[in-house]
């Protein structure tokens, strides 16, 4: 599978080669705007042969600043979260979907500590093209909770690279929107004849929530082998809401990760081989009714990247098994009396294969096939003395598989004058099916489910849907201070396993299905069909003044979704007296919508000097209009306008930054989903950092102010709600003081 570019590192090491490798280098060098990942690439620059001499100087794996290096990118919507902006935030923030909203036109559902559902252009996660390392990770929770980004952590994660806009076929399939993928540190190696011990350690603290945590890296290599161990561990307590809004209940979390990588430098290529393992003991979601009590998660991914005479071939293959629970942490009961458990196992596999093949004059052709298996057992056991709960264990998804078979074909061409093309068609093949259900009981409080459960068990659940997707992308360099893009695509997802399996009907069970954040039960539909989106999307970027001159980036794009799975209402959610609830029984359904907007970004130098050091002035703003055209309705969590303003400044080893933030009113909100509204507010963060040789130490304020607010995309405060009695959206974080620090070795 090709991954994103703009992790190329520093040529120079491939142009010492010889031995007739020079021309393979620079074959190799010319593609570099489609090539492999950081690893993959650097790795591959000392595959090819070369002379004694040259061999004492050459380190496999220089040490480089991502951000210096000048790689032509594929498409100018796609931005590269280098390991120095991810760095900055480690002290703040454990959620690496949270870092992502300093990208134009990102932005995100609020859910658990580190577990907040990205959105890009007003599409949200299940919509998106997510992959961690190259490997796709299945759902495995009925509300969401534990997200593929959920399973990284910034303190671990080297980079981040986003694509907003339209992206090549090539990238990924069985998504309708923009693309997320996130790279551990690349392998590094010795000099040749030497040994490498090499890591990092660090530690933080965060003043709101308690929050507190670290990381270790380690490394030992010699020129052909290498062996790296990360591991990071976090913590917080609820956290408090800016200004008087108080305490955030059921915010609090707890997470370990831990991996091993192998990596080999074989005759042809790189050889990867990584494992690991995740542990959340608890993660509190104040927007949803459960909270997660145990998330358990081990992997193993196998991944060859080799360069040969007539292209590149990537091969990846991935296994995983995940082991999730939800019941009530204290704040919404506890599990005293048993609280309301509920169980879910997934099992997941699969390969990626992608040849890229040099055509010389004509360009490049991709070949590519990938397989995906997903298996998922949802069942809710019986709890004593609870007569709606019981006699028996629900079963909500019976063994569902989903299987998907992705093959692409693709083409880029460049020519002379400046024009890039790249046109791609896909075929994802997607095959589901799931067993039969039952409900707790057969009572007559348990009716409604009963009898879904019987209509469910009597229709045909096996589905099998072939998606036809393809992109087109043109880039033309104006001069050499401008370039302009254009891309269409058509891309096709089938519903994931929630949409079309969930099948109670009672208020209890439906209200234990959705990842929305609203209070509202959500209902499965096994009529539903693919959704297939139009994409229209463009980008001027206009720069000067060299690396660190000033660029400005506009981005206008159009999106139209047919068979866009929503809701509709099916019934009121009553209390004991039989009174309507602010909340509602919903059942997803495709239907029309269209989302349109732009992005804007740019950053201009301030000084440079001897005396002050360096400054730079940075911006963003997004605005989007997301409308359902089948009721005519706004769509649900679409984020206002946003804007955001940064000064960074460097003198010597000390850093600054300061950012200030504005979201306005949301005022336009989908009525079916009963969204609230939200006010308009601004916030501050500062941050220092100072380094002393090997160490770096950060102190930073974020809500400098104490601001007030609640997140346009945060949901409901459930869990304030089941404590107090009272409804709110969720409180924004209050001001939290941040500190960190770093060693290097």
């Amino acid at each position: 599978m090709i991954t994103m570019p703009y992790a190329a590192p520093c040529v120079a090491p491939a142009t010492r080669a010889t031995n007739g490798a020079t021309e393979k280098n620079s074959i190799f060098l010319a593609r570099l705007n489609r090539g492999f990942s950081l690893s993959a690439f650097a790795a591959a620059l000392a595959f090819f042969p070369i002379s004694p001499a040259s061999a004492q100087d050459q380190i496999i794996l220089p040490e480089i600043d991502v951000d210096s290096v000048n790689v032509e990118a594929p498409t100018i919507s796609g931005e590269r979260i280098s390991s120095s902006r991810i760095r900055d935030h480690r002290a703040s923030s454990s959620d690496t979907a949270a870092i992502l909203q300093s990208v134009p036109g990102v932005s995100g559902f609020g859910a658990g500590g580190f577990s907040t559902l990205p959105v890009i252009r007003g599409l949200e996660a299940q919509r998106l093209t997510v992959l961690v390392d190259g490997v796709a990770i299945a759902s495995a929770c009925p509300n969401d909770m534990n997200p593929p980004l959920s399973y990284t952590d910034p303190q671990t994660v080297e980079a981040i690279d986003v694509i907003t806009g339209v992206s090549p076929v090539s990238y990924g399939g069985d998504s309708i929107g923009g693309i997320i993928r996130v790279e551990s540190a690349p392998p590094r190696f010795a000099k040749q004849g030497e040994t490498l011990l090499t890591g990092e350690v660090s530690a933080f603290y965060r003043s709101n929530g308690d929050g507190f945590g670290g990381s270790l890296a380690l490394t030992a290599a010699n020129d052909k082998l290498s062996l790296t161990y990360n591991g990071s561990y976090t913590q917080a307590d609820n956290f408090e809401g800016g200004g008087s809004l108080g305490t955030v209940r059921s915010s609090e979390y707890a997470k370990t990760d831990h991996s091993l990588n192998f990596a080999a430098q074989l005759g042809t290529g790189l050889l990867e081989l990584k494992g690991g393992y995740h542990s959340a003991p608890y993660e509190g979601f104040p927007n949803q009714y459960m909270d997660m009590t145990s998330n358990k998660s081990w992997f193993l991914n196998g991944h060859y990247a080799g360069i040969f005479d007539w292209g590149n071939l990537d091969v990846r293959a991935n296994w995983r098994d995940t082991d999730h629970v939800m019941n009530f942490l204290d704040d919404k009961g506890g599990t005293a009396t048993g609280g309301m458990p509920m169980n879910t196992e997934v099992h997941s596999a699969g390969y990626a294969v992608q040849a890229d093949i040099l055509l010389g004059g004509a360009g490049t052709l991709r070949l590519g096939n990938e397989f995906q298996h997903q298996w998922l057992n949802d069942y809710w056991p019986p709890v004593e003395g609870h007569m709606m709960m019981g006699p028996n264990s629900f079963i909500n998804v019976n063994g569902a598989k989903r299987d998907r078979l992705g093959t692409f074909l693709e083409w880029e061409k460049s020519w002379d004058r400046g024009l890039t093309l790249i046109a791609g068609i896909r075929n994802d093949q997607v095959w589901m099916n799931t067993g039969t259900v039952s409900p707790y009981g057969t009572g007559m409080m348990q009716m409604p489910d009963v009898m879904a459960a019987a209509a469910f068990n009597a229709a045909d659940r096996k589905r099998h849907d072939s998606n036809w997707s393809g992109s087109l992308l043109a880039r033309y360099t104006l001069s050499s201070h401008a370039e302009i893009e254009w891309g269409y695509a058509r891309k096709v997802r089938s519903p994931n396993i929630y949409e079309r399996y969930s099948w109670g009907r009672g208020a209890m069970a439906s209200r234990m299905i959705g990842w929305f954040g609203d209070g509202n039960g959500y209902v499965g539909n096994l009529a539903l069909r693919p959704e297939k989106a139009d994409t229209l999307s463009a980008a001027l970027s206009i720069h000067g003044g060299g690396k660190d001159g000033w660029l400005l980036k506009i981005a206008p794009y159009y999106t139209r979704v047919d068979d866009y799975i929503d809701a509709v209402k099916l019934a009121d959610f009553t209390d004991m007296m039989g009174n309507p609830t602010p909340f509602d029984q919903l059942q997803f359904v495709n239907q029309k919508a269209e989302i349109y907007g732009i992005d804007l970004s740019g950053s201009v130098p301030l000084w440079t000097s001897s005396s002050a050091g360096t400054a730079r002035l940075t911006a963003r703003a997004s605005w989007l209009h997301g409308e359902n055209l089948t009721d005519g309705g706004p769509l649900y969590h679409q984020m206002p306008f946003n804007a955001a303003l940064g000064l960074e400044h460097r003198i010597g080893d000390l850093e600054t930054r300061i950012d200030l933030s504005y979201v306005s009113e949301k005022d336009r909100v989908d009525p079916t989903r009963n969204e609230p509204q939200t006010e308009s507010y601004a916030l501050l963060d500062v941050q220092l950092a100072y380094r002393i040789d090997n160490v770096r130490l950060t102190l930073g304020a974020n809500n400098l102010f104490d601001k007030a607010y609640f997140a346009p995309l945060g949901g409901m405060s459930l869990g304030d709600l089941k404590a107090t009695g009272a409804l709110r959206p969720v409180p924004g974080r209050g001001r939290s003081v941040n500190a960190g620090v770093t060693l290097s070795f």
